[in-house]
Protein backbone atom coordinates (compact mmCIF):
# COMPACT_ATOMS: atom_id res chain seq x y z
CA UNK A 1 0.00 0.00 0.00
CA UNK A 2 1.31 3.68 -0.88
CA UNK A 3 0.63 6.09 1.66
CA UNK A 4 1.04 9.20 0.53
CA UNK A 5 1.95 12.12 3.40
CA UNK A 6 0.00 15.57 2.48
CA UNK A 7 0.26 18.29 4.85
CA UNK A 8 -2.86 19.88 6.19
CA UNK A 9 -3.78 23.39 5.21
CA UNK A 10 -3.58 25.40 7.91
CA UNK A 11 -4.37 29.24 6.59
CA UNK A 12 -5.45 30.33 3.56
CA UNK A 13 -4.33 33.10 1.35
CA UNK A 14 -6.34 36.06 -0.48
CA UNK A 15 -4.81 37.57 -3.49
CA UNK A 16 -6.85 40.74 -2.64
CA UNK A 17 -8.52 43.21 -4.94
CA UNK A 18 -5.92 44.94 -6.26
CA UNK A 19 -2.14 45.39 -6.29
CA UNK A 20 -2.37 48.75 -7.81
CA UNK A 21 -1.40 51.17 -4.98
CA UNK A 22 -3.58 54.09 -6.03
CA UNK A 23 -6.31 51.21 -6.81
CA UNK A 24 -5.94 50.50 -2.90
CA UNK A 25 -6.04 53.90 -1.30
CA UNK A 26 -8.83 54.20 -3.44
CA UNK A 27 -10.71 51.54 -1.93
CA UNK A 28 -9.60 51.96 1.55
CA UNK A 29 -10.89 55.22 1.77
CA UNK A 30 -13.89 54.04 -0.27
CA UNK A 31 -14.39 50.78 2.36
CA UNK A 32 -13.64 52.63 5.58
CA UNK A 33 -16.08 55.55 4.91
CA UNK A 34 -19.21 53.11 4.11
CA UNK A 35 -18.05 50.74 6.77
CA UNK A 36 -18.21 53.44 9.22
CA UNK A 37 -21.48 55.37 7.83
CA UNK A 38 -23.37 51.48 7.79
CA UNK A 39 -22.35 50.99 11.78
CA UNK A 40 -22.82 54.96 12.53
CA UNK A 41 -26.66 54.34 10.09
CA UNK A 42 -27.49 51.11 11.70
CA UNK A 43 -26.68 51.87 15.36
CA UNK A 44 -28.63 55.11 15.05
CA UNK A 45 -32.02 53.38 13.39
CA UNK A 46 -31.94 50.91 16.15
CA UNK A 47 -31.59 53.06 19.24
CA UNK A 48 -34.09 55.07 17.61
CA UNK A 49 -36.62 52.67 17.61
CA UNK A 50 -35.95 51.22 21.01
CA UNK A 51 -35.12 54.61 22.47
CA UNK A 52 -39.07 56.46 21.08
CA UNK A 53 -42.39 54.85 22.22
CA UNK A 54 -44.07 56.35 19.20
CA UNK A 55 -41.65 53.73 16.77
CA UNK A 56 -42.99 50.55 19.16
CA UNK A 57 -44.51 48.91 16.15
CA UNK A 58 -44.20 45.98 14.46
CA UNK A 59 -42.66 47.90 11.09
CA UNK A 60 -40.06 49.31 13.21
CA UNK A 61 -39.69 46.37 15.34
CA UNK A 62 -38.35 44.54 11.91
CA UNK A 63 -36.73 47.26 10.57
CA UNK A 64 -34.63 47.32 13.89
CA UNK A 65 -33.77 43.53 13.51
CA UNK A 66 -32.62 44.15 9.72
CA UNK A 67 -30.61 46.67 11.18
CA UNK A 68 -28.85 44.54 13.81
CA UNK A 69 -28.47 42.03 10.63
CA UNK A 70 -26.94 44.53 8.61
CA UNK A 71 -24.42 45.35 11.38
CA UNK A 72 -23.23 41.84 11.58
CA UNK A 73 -23.00 41.66 7.98
CA UNK A 74 -20.68 44.92 7.83
CA UNK A 75 -18.28 43.42 10.28
CA UNK A 76 -18.06 39.68 8.59
CA UNK A 77 -15.49 40.52 5.93
CA UNK A 78 -14.95 44.45 5.93
CA UNK A 79 -12.83 45.01 8.61
CA UNK A 80 -10.30 42.66 7.44
CA UNK A 81 -10.46 43.94 3.89
CA UNK A 82 -9.43 46.97 5.17
CA UNK A 83 -7.06 45.87 7.14
CA UNK A 84 -5.57 43.43 4.47
CA UNK A 85 -5.69 46.27 1.72
CA UNK A 86 -2.08 47.38 2.26
CA UNK A 87 -1.08 44.16 3.20
CA UNK A 88 1.26 41.44 1.10
CA UNK A 89 0.52 38.88 2.90
CA UNK A 90 -3.12 38.27 3.29
CA UNK A 91 -4.19 35.09 5.13
CA UNK A 92 -6.83 33.92 7.44
CA UNK A 93 -6.40 30.76 9.64
CA UNK A 94 -8.63 27.45 8.74
CA UNK A 95 -10.44 28.44 11.83
CA UNK A 96 -11.17 32.44 10.92
CA UNK A 97 -12.27 31.06 7.22
CA UNK A 98 -15.04 28.45 8.50
CA UNK A 99 -15.81 31.29 11.06
CA UNK A 100 -16.33 33.60 8.74
CA UNK A 101 -18.34 31.24 6.42
CA UNK A 102 -20.88 30.31 9.70
CA UNK A 103 -21.44 34.01 10.03
CA UNK A 104 -21.87 34.85 6.68
CA UNK A 105 -24.74 32.19 5.88
CA UNK A 106 -26.28 32.25 9.30
CA UNK A 107 -26.67 35.97 9.63
CA UNK A 108 -27.42 35.95 5.69
CA UNK A 109 -29.84 33.41 5.61
CA UNK A 110 -31.75 35.31 8.88
CA UNK A 111 -31.85 38.14 6.94
CA UNK A 112 -33.45 36.41 4.06
CA UNK A 113 -35.84 34.92 6.11
CA UNK A 114 -36.35 37.80 7.81
CA UNK A 115 -37.28 40.05 4.50
CA UNK A 116 -40.50 37.64 3.84
CA UNK A 117 -42.21 39.00 7.05
CA UNK A 118 -41.26 42.45 6.38
CA UNK A 119 -43.10 41.83 3.37
CA UNK A 120 -46.21 40.39 5.06
CA UNK A 121 -46.25 43.23 7.29
CA UNK A 122 -46.69 45.59 4.52
CA UNK A 123 -49.07 43.60 2.87
CA UNK A 124 -51.12 43.57 6.51
CA UNK A 125 -50.51 47.27 6.72
CA UNK A 126 -52.02 48.57 3.29
CA UNK A 127 -54.62 45.49 2.75
CA UNK A 128 -55.84 45.01 5.93
CA UNK A 129 -55.09 47.75 8.08
CA UNK A 130 -58.08 47.51 10.56
CA UNK A 131 -56.67 43.89 11.85
CA UNK A 132 -52.96 44.83 11.74
CA UNK A 133 -52.18 45.43 15.28
CA UNK A 134 -54.52 41.95 16.10
CA UNK A 135 -52.49 40.01 13.14
CA UNK A 136 -48.69 41.63 13.69
CA UNK A 137 -48.98 41.33 17.61
CA UNK A 138 -45.75 41.65 19.96
CA UNK A 139 -46.03 37.69 20.32
CA UNK A 140 -46.12 37.23 16.18
CA UNK A 141 -43.18 40.02 16.03
CA UNK A 142 -40.98 37.77 18.97
CA UNK A 143 -42.04 34.16 16.98
CA UNK A 144 -40.76 36.10 13.45
CA UNK A 145 -37.11 37.13 15.42
CA UNK A 146 -36.67 33.45 17.01
CA UNK A 147 -38.02 31.67 13.68
CA UNK A 148 -35.77 33.83 11.09
CA UNK A 149 -33.04 33.25 13.56
CA UNK A 150 -33.76 29.41 13.79
CA UNK A 151 -33.55 29.50 10.08
CA UNK A 152 -30.78 30.99 9.58
CA UNK A 153 -28.48 29.01 11.71
CA UNK A 154 -29.84 25.83 10.44
CA UNK A 155 -29.25 26.98 7.09
CA UNK A 156 -25.37 27.95 8.25
CA UNK A 157 -24.58 24.76 10.02
CA UNK A 158 -26.20 22.84 6.75
CA UNK A 159 -23.86 24.74 4.50
CA UNK A 160 -20.95 23.88 7.08
CA UNK A 161 -21.47 20.43 6.97
CA UNK A 162 -20.06 20.22 3.14
CA UNK A 163 -16.90 21.36 4.16
CA UNK A 164 -16.07 20.67 7.63
CA UNK A 165 -14.65 17.08 6.90
CA UNK A 166 -13.15 18.34 3.34
CA UNK A 167 -9.35 17.42 3.28
CA UNK A 168 -7.31 20.37 1.98
CA UNK A 169 -3.71 19.75 1.83
CA UNK A 170 -2.43 21.48 -1.31
CA UNK A 171 -3.32 25.16 -2.62
CA UNK A 172 -4.31 27.35 -0.20
CA UNK A 173 -4.75 30.63 -2.29
CA UNK A 174 -8.18 32.19 -2.86
CA UNK A 175 -8.58 34.68 -5.69
CA UNK A 176 -10.66 36.88 -3.50
CA UNK A 177 -10.83 39.19 -0.26
CA UNK A 178 -12.82 37.18 2.31
CA UNK A 179 -13.66 32.76 2.57
CA UNK A 180 -16.97 31.59 0.96
CA UNK A 181 -18.05 28.01 0.37
CA UNK A 182 -17.89 27.86 -3.90
CA UNK A 183 -14.27 29.59 -3.77
CA UNK A 184 -13.23 27.22 -0.73
CA UNK A 185 -14.65 23.97 -2.35
CA UNK A 186 -12.29 24.33 -4.83
CA UNK A 187 -9.40 24.08 -3.44
CA UNK A 188 -10.38 20.50 -1.33
CA UNK A 189 -7.92 17.20 -1.97
CA UNK A 190 -11.39 15.12 -3.86
CA UNK A 191 -14.09 15.32 -6.48
CA UNK A 192 -15.87 18.57 -5.85
CA UNK A 193 -18.57 18.81 -8.69
CA UNK A 194 -21.14 17.16 -6.51
CA UNK A 195 -20.28 19.32 -3.37
CA UNK A 196 -20.82 22.48 -5.37
CA UNK A 197 -23.84 21.48 -6.97
CA UNK A 198 -25.35 20.92 -3.51
CA UNK A 199 -24.31 24.57 -2.61
CA UNK A 200 -26.23 26.09 -5.45
CA UNK A 201 -28.90 23.66 -4.67
CA UNK A 202 -28.57 24.93 -0.82
CA UNK A 203 -27.67 28.68 -1.19
CA UNK A 204 -29.02 29.41 -5.00
CA UNK A 205 -32.41 27.99 -4.98
CA UNK A 206 -33.33 29.41 -1.64
CA UNK A 207 -31.95 32.64 -3.06
CA UNK A 208 -33.76 32.61 -6.39
CA UNK A 209 -36.94 31.16 -4.67
CA UNK A 210 -37.13 33.85 -1.84
CA UNK A 211 -36.63 36.23 -4.17
CA UNK A 212 -39.02 35.24 -6.30
CA UNK A 213 -41.49 34.70 -3.67
CA UNK A 214 -41.16 38.67 -2.40
CA UNK A 215 -40.93 39.98 -5.90
CA UNK A 216 -44.53 38.12 -6.18
CA UNK A 217 -45.86 39.64 -2.77
CA UNK A 218 -45.05 42.83 -3.77
CA UNK A 219 -46.98 42.39 -7.02
CA UNK A 220 -49.93 40.91 -5.59
CA UNK A 221 -50.31 43.87 -3.06
CA UNK A 222 -50.15 46.16 -5.73
CA UNK A 223 -52.69 44.14 -7.40
CA UNK A 224 -54.97 44.10 -4.54
CA UNK A 225 -54.98 48.18 -4.10
CA UNK A 226 -55.23 48.59 -7.65
CA UNK A 227 -58.56 46.64 -7.40
CA UNK A 228 -59.84 48.63 -4.71
CA UNK A 229 -58.67 51.68 -5.00
CA UNK A 230 -56.82 52.82 -8.10
CA UNK A 231 -55.85 56.40 -6.54
CA UNK A 232 -54.30 54.31 -3.34
CA UNK A 233 -51.96 52.57 -5.86
CA UNK A 234 -49.33 55.73 -6.14
CA UNK A 235 -49.23 55.59 -2.50
CA UNK A 236 -48.98 51.90 -1.70
CA UNK A 237 -46.28 52.29 -4.48
CA UNK A 238 -43.94 54.57 -2.92
CA UNK A 239 -44.96 52.60 0.12
CA UNK A 240 -43.24 49.72 -0.55
CA UNK A 241 -40.61 51.23 -3.60
CA UNK A 242 -38.39 50.80 -0.33
CA UNK A 243 -39.01 47.48 0.31
CA UNK A 244 -38.65 46.57 -3.10
CA UNK A 245 -34.71 48.24 -3.41
CA UNK A 246 -33.47 46.52 -0.26
CA UNK A 247 -34.77 43.32 -1.71
CA UNK A 248 -33.40 43.87 -5.18
CA UNK A 249 -29.69 44.81 -3.14
CA UNK A 250 -29.47 42.00 -0.75
CA UNK A 251 -31.04 38.77 -3.39
CA UNK A 252 -28.91 40.42 -6.67
CA UNK A 253 -25.16 39.91 -5.62
CA UNK A 254 -26.26 36.00 -3.99
CA UNK A 255 -28.09 34.77 -6.72
CA UNK A 256 -24.75 35.81 -9.09
CA UNK A 257 -22.52 34.34 -6.56
CA UNK A 258 -24.73 30.64 -5.96
CA UNK A 259 -26.46 30.26 -9.44
CA UNK A 260 -24.27 32.27 -12.74
CA UNK A 261 -22.47 29.89 -14.81
CA UNK A 262 -20.04 31.50 -15.83
CA UNK A 263 -17.85 32.55 -12.91
CA UNK A 264 -15.79 36.24 -13.18
CA UNK A 265 -13.10 37.26 -11.03
CA UNK A 266 -13.44 41.13 -11.48
CA UNK A 267 -17.15 41.39 -11.02
CA UNK A 268 -17.58 38.52 -8.23
CA UNK A 269 -15.10 40.92 -6.30
CA UNK A 270 -17.03 43.81 -7.20
CA UNK A 271 -20.28 42.67 -6.21
CA UNK A 272 -18.88 40.92 -3.27
CA UNK A 273 -17.93 44.80 -2.44
CA UNK A 274 -21.29 45.81 -2.84
CA UNK A 275 -22.60 42.99 -0.69
CA UNK A 276 -20.22 43.69 2.13
CA UNK A 277 -20.03 47.80 2.57
CA UNK A 278 -22.67 48.99 0.23
CA UNK A 279 -25.89 46.80 1.28
CA UNK A 280 -25.53 47.56 5.06
CA UNK A 281 -25.28 51.26 4.04
CA UNK A 282 -27.39 51.82 1.80
CA UNK A 283 -30.24 49.49 3.83
CA UNK A 284 -30.81 52.70 6.21
CA UNK A 285 -30.50 55.31 3.98
CA UNK A 286 -33.29 53.62 1.89
CA UNK A 287 -35.57 52.73 4.43
CA UNK A 288 -35.13 56.47 6.28
CA UNK A 289 -35.21 58.39 3.16
CA UNK A 290 -38.75 58.90 3.07
CA UNK A 291 -40.35 57.91 6.46
CA UNK A 292 -40.98 60.74 8.03
CA UNK A 293 -41.60 59.54 11.52
CA UNK A 294 -38.02 57.42 11.39
CA UNK A 295 -36.17 60.94 10.38
CA UNK A 296 -37.85 62.81 13.19
CA UNK A 297 -36.93 60.02 16.13
CA UNK A 298 -33.26 59.96 14.81
CA UNK A 299 -32.84 63.74 15.33
CA UNK A 300 -34.62 63.81 18.16
CA UNK A 301 -31.61 61.11 19.21
CA UNK A 302 -29.07 63.22 17.92
CA UNK A 303 -30.37 66.42 19.67
CA UNK A 304 -30.73 63.92 23.06
CA UNK A 305 -27.02 62.75 22.22
CA UNK A 306 -25.66 66.28 21.59
CA UNK A 307 -27.45 67.80 24.96
CA UNK A 308 -25.90 64.67 27.03
CA UNK A 309 -22.03 65.13 25.77
CA UNK A 310 -22.59 69.38 26.59
CA UNK A 311 -23.64 68.88 30.07
CA UNK A 312 -20.81 69.00 32.82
Amino acid sequence: MNVVNHSMVSEFVFLGLSNSWEIQLLLFLFSSLFYVGSLMGNLLIMFSVTSNPHLHSPMYFLLANLSLLDLGVCSIAAPKMIYDLFRKHKAISFGGCITQIFFIHSIGGTEMVLLIPMAFDRYVAICKPLHYLTIMSPRMCIWIFITAWILGLIHSVAQLAFVVDLPFCGPNVLDSFYCDLPQLIKLACTETNRLEFMVTANSGLISVGSFFILILSYVFILATVWKHSSGGLSRALSTLSAHITVVVLFFGPLIFFYTWPFPSSHLDKFLAIFDAVLTPFLNPVIYTFRNKEMKTAMRKLCHQLVSYRKMP
